[in-house]
């Protein structure tokens, strides 16, 4: 059972505090009580993505985010005595399909949380994931020269297996690579995965075809595939994401980031030749897609027979035949390794975080 101090959190703390909080847990989860530990809701790390979605503030007080929930009729949560075995908490979980129940005790006090992951330790996802690392980065040399950019260094590691070791954290172990360039570096390091602990097999692209185009070589593709670009690194709860792809019934989902774009001069807003009003220097917010993917096999018949297929050429596809799409904001660290600024960020962002480890 979870402590109930490390995921509790008031009412009148923002969704900024409370993002904060589920990350601190690590349990995609945090417990909304009063002042005397009585239980006033719970918000998850879903909660705050749509929260997000829906154009909410940072800054919007959780309770806000609780009321609107309830007026649309949201569940509320299911609850436990502290005296339940653990056995029948895993099985009240797998049966009404959640992953968390809050702990009374009996003054019907919140005293903690037991999890799914807690119950039955390791979750194995039906999900395969395919990463896509046959770019020949370019813009990287001359690192680029002698390695493929998802195997260059970071923290001592290749990208790649920071990819494939959150994948793995998941409880995803079913693992294809895609190459080109330098396909060879890529197959001697992972070879099948066992040194990582997954099963990895390997697609040789003898053309590049596209951020969609290697998805025509996969054999069999009869269940949800998570697609990643392999020059990513992120420390998304890809759990959550595969939550959230079907709590709302998608055939398609894609994780997007907000990039906030200052406009440097004041903008004016005019209705005809009246001015109404001036905002000095604003902030305008743009949800950009963040090269990470959830298809279900049904786009499968989409993917055509082309030279080349981007991801984005497929997500147009799937708008053009009424498909349902959706997308997922990524609020954990995420980088984009195009150019070397970038990569040094991201060298520096993990040596930092494997130094506040050790420490």
């Amino acid at each position: 059972m979870i402590d109930i101090d490390k995921i509790s959190i008031g009412p009148d703390a923002s969704i900024r505090q409370v993002m904060s909080r589920i990350d601190e847990g690590a349990k995609g989860i945090a417990v909304v009580i009063d002042g005397d530990c009585r239980l006033l809701g719970t918000i998850t790390d879903g909660d705050i993505r749509r929260a997000i979605l829906s154009g909410k503030s940072l800054d919007t007080r959780i309770h806000e985010v609780l009321t609107e929930r309830e007026q649309r009729g949201g569940r509320s949560p299911i609850t436990a005595m502290v005296s339940t075995p653990a056995a029948e908490l895993s099985r009240m979980m797998l049966t009404k399909g959640i992953r968390h129940i809050v702990v009374l005790n009996s003054a019907n006090r919140v005293v903690g949380l037991a999890t799914l992951e807690e119950t039955i330790p390791f979750i194995r996802q039906p999900v395969e994931a395919v990463i896509m690392a046959g770019g020949r980065g370019r813009r990287l040399m001359p690192l680029t020269n002698d390695l493929p950019k998802p195997m260059l260094p970071v923290g001592g590691r290749p990208m790649l297996e920071w990819i494939i070791e959150g994948l793995k954290r998941s409880g995803i172990t079913r693992i294809t690579i895609s190459s080109h360039y330098k396909a060879d570096v890529i197959r001697r390091y992972f070879g099948n995965g066992w040194r990582q602990g997954v099963s990895i097999s390997h697609l040789y692209e003898e053309r590049p075809s596209g951020t969609a185009g290697a998805l025509r070589l996969l054999n069999n593709w009869n269940q949800t595939l998570l697609v990643i670009n392999g020059d990513i690194l992120t420390w998304v709860d890809f759990t959550q994401m595969i939550n959230f792809h079907r709590e709302q019934n998608a055939s398609l989902t894609v994780a997007v980031r907000q990039h906030d774009i200052q406009v440097p001069y004041g903008v004016v807003d005019m209705d005809g030749s009246r001015i109404r009003r001036l905002s000095e220097k604003p902030i305008m917010p743009y949800f950009v897609n963040a090269g990470i993917y959830l298809l279900e096999p049904s786009l499968r018949s989409l993917l055509g027979d082309e030279d080349h297929l981007d991801m984005t050429d497929l997500i147009e596809r799937a708008i053009q035949h009424d498909q349902s799409i959706i997308g997922f904001p990524v609020t954990e660290y995420w980088a984009d390794i195009g150019q070397m600024h970038d990569y040094q960020k991201a060298r520096e962002h993990i040596s930092a975080q494997l130094l506040g480890a050790v420490v």
